[in-house]
């Protein structure tokens, strides 16, 4: 019997940090369906726990972003080399910065807009760091779930039909959270849309600018590339899957409930559906991930 592959030493720290992603993810979905569902508790206003609770608040939601942005380009840069996946990694970001900088500048693609301090540093005052770096690494794993709903086609129409799919699934993460982060004071709208106060143009602009950025890391790596290294992995679906389960439960919490039906509907068929497609890379593909999560 073949021996499972091992898993090299940034393929372990891409783990470790996806598994302290999830451990965070999970303590901060349960401190929003309790202690932070309402007025802060007494003991929570008085010193130190007050400042402790406020720096917290302030760090939280930046370190899970970065924990989740490491992991994934850790976890693609023995599959496609480090030079092309810190390629592939950086320039998508730039690119959904720019969308979110022109965002929040004219109100196109998504709608008026604007962040709160909530998210951290603000790129010109406008945008918090991390928001576009959690762009690219849930383009990753919506990325790798195309992989394994359609046929690898490395042609230019080819690469654009798959970041088109890659964009739809990326928007379902936006279905819980946008109500989410709206009610948590993260960011707001202008003027209040029919989704729990978000206009239908966010969705369009999400599908619109995830398609572009999915495009740009397509340029970098090919798909049938991410075929052959991403389809037997169960790291992407791991991380698509946990990054919804805040979001979701926030909505659970104030009620939300086409928000949070909703996003479990449209995250969860494509999870599902990847779950249950054979891997349609060649059977020589890289199943380092799958034998070492298994055994």
């Amino acid at each position: 019997m073949t021996r499972p592959a091992s898993l090299s030493k940034t393929d372990r720290t891409a783990w470790i940090l996806l598994l302290v992603h999830v451990m965070a993810t999970i303590f901060a979905s349960m401190a929003f369906a309790t202690i932070l569902s309402g007025p802060p508790p007494a003991w929570m206003q008085q010193e130190p726990n007050k400042t402790i609770y406020e720096i917290g608040w302030k760090v939280s939601g930046p370190s899970v972003v970065c924990l989740g942005f490491l992991a994934a380009l850790l976890h693609a840069i023995p599959r496609f080399g480090r030079s092309r996946a810190i390629r592939m990694f950086l320039y998508a970001s730039l690119v959904s910065l720019s969308a979110e900088l022109l965002g929040t500048s004219t109100g196109y693609p998504f709608g008026g807009y604007s962040y709160t301090n909530l998210l951290g540093y603000r790129i010109a005052e406008l945008v918090p760091f991390p928001i576009p770096i959690s762009w690219t690494f849930m383009l990753y794993c919506s990325l790798a779930m195309v992989a394994r709903l359609a046929t690898a086609d490395d042609s230019s129409s080819g690469r654009w039909r798959w970041a088109l799919l890659g964009g739809i699934i990326l928007t379902a993460w936006d279905v819980p959270m946008d109500p989410a982060m709206v009610v948590t004071a993260h960011w707001y709208w202008h003027e209040p849309g029919f989704f729990y106060g978000m206009p239908l143009t966010n969705w369009i602009g999400w599908i619109g600018t995830g398609t572009v950025v999915a495009r740009v890391m397509l340029h970098f790596v090919k798909p049938s590339e991410i075929a052959r290294h991403l389809t037997a992995s169960p790291f992407p679906l791991v991380m698509y899957a946990v990054n919804g389960v805040m979001a979701t439960t926030i909505c659970v919490t104030h009620g939300f409930t086409w928000a949070w039906a909703g996003g479990i509907v449209a995250m969860g068929i494509p999870l599902l559906l990847s779950l249950r497609a054979r891997a349609r890379a060649n059977p020589g593909g890289d199943s380092t991930d799958e034998a070492a999560f298994v055994g």
